[in-house]
């Protein structure tokens, strides 16, 4: 009998809405925009990696564009908070529906 091979997971990620209070602005080609939702992915490692989004702060139909997330306490603890909430969600899974 053959063994069924394991599943390959290589990332996981989990998408984050910051608290307009934690929201802040960065600058992608002369356009500001507003974060205000983070990525973070679970790496093979166990390292997290976040990637911040947003859109224009002028409004209008810009792209949803990426930027690196600010070394801040609060954004870290946030990032933090929202993977131990997802891997308690993950373990507690109940399979396909």
């Amino acid at each position: 009998m053959t063994e069924q091979p394991r599943a390959s997971v290589p990332a996981m990620a989990v998408n984050v809405p910051v608290p307009e209070g934690l929201q802040w602005t960065d600058v992608r080609r002369g356009e500001v925009y507003v974060l205000q939702s983070i990525t973070v992915r679970l790496l093979p490692d166990g390292t997290l990696a976040a990637k911040a989004y947003g859109r224009p702060a002028a409004g209008g139909r810009g792209g949803y564009v990426s930027f690196g997330v600010p070394e801040r306490a609060e954004l870290a603890r946030l990032i933090e908070d929202a993977a131990d909430e997802a891997g308690r969600r993950w373990s507690a899974h109940r399979g396909l529906g």
